[in-house]
């Protein structure tokens, strides 16, 4: 939904009449009524507008919708799977998405921890990525070398899935010989070696002040994003508001 200009997410999940618009020269059918008695995946969910929610929600409590530009009921029966990135409830908080629409969605969740969270996937991932950079590039890799492997493995990616993809593609267009070797990853990959600071143990630390300096230690590892710093923390987003005002700690929470 993210690739879909807001003015356009209407008319391709539900299709338009001819003449609704310029260049609507043909009545077409959008995704809804495409999958009718199907399952419809709808990526990045939380980027869509809320005139476009109001409409989906319609349409999955009434399983019926109107193209843009007509007035016909049309009947579409839609298993409705949907992912995002961001933290929808923070989002409701905020009135940028739909309380009934996201608890609409919210019947069954599949929590996919980041890339940071599943090192023993990024290998694996990697030589997929390898295998389909080979096809695509017409070049030949055999592998990657102990270090490129150990650093790849113990990277942060904050930009998860689509990082590592990237990463992988540029290393094997750089590759001079048919083994994927450290030299070739970013500068990122050599300025992760500092360790964060460790937690003040004094004796004579309250529990609120421990508390505090950890809350300040995990916003720095986070980089501010405030559904990780409430996941590491074991807690919810409005808890670590509480906490945030309480201790007097001023961040910038980023989605």
């Amino acid at each position: 939904c993210s690739a879909i200009p807001h003015n356009l997410q209407e008319s391709e999940l539900f299709g338009y009449k001819k003449g609704a618009f310029t260049g609507a020269v043909t009545d077409k059918k959008g995704i809804f009524e495409t999958a009718h008695s199907g399952t419809l995946f709808l990526d990045e969910i939380g980027d869509v507008d809320l005139e476009t929610q109001t409409k989906l929600l319609r349409a999955l409590e009434t399983k019926t919708f109107m193209r843009v530009g007509d007035t016909t009921l049309r009947n579409a029966n839609v298993r409705i799977i949907a992912a995002t990135h961001q933290d929808l409830e923070g989002r409701v908080e905020k009135g940028l998405f739909r309380e009934d629409l996201f608890y609409r969605l919210n019947a069954f969740i599949i929590y996919l921890p980041p890339l940071r969270e599943r090192k023993d996937d990024i290998p694996l991932l990697a030589q997929h990525f390898i295998a389909a950079s080979m096809h695509k590039l017409e070049k030949k890799i055999s592998g990657m070398d102990n270090e490129f492997r150990s650093r790849i493995t113990h990277y942060r990616w904050k930009g998860n899935i689509r990082e590592l993809k990237n990463v992988i593609e540029r290393a094997v267009i750089l590759a001079p010989t048919e083994t994927l070797t450290a030299d070739l990853l970013p500068k990122s990959f050599f300025d992760e070696t500092k360790q964060p600071e460790q937690i003040d143990t004094n004796p004579n630390l309250t529990l609120e002040e421990i508390e505090k300096q950890h809350i300040q230690k995990v916003l720095s590892l986070e980089n501010g994003n405030r559904m990780q710093v409430a996941k590491r923390l074991g807690i919810g987003t409005a808890t670590l508001y509480r906490k945030l005002k309480e201790y007097g700690i001023k961040s910038s929470l980023k989605e």
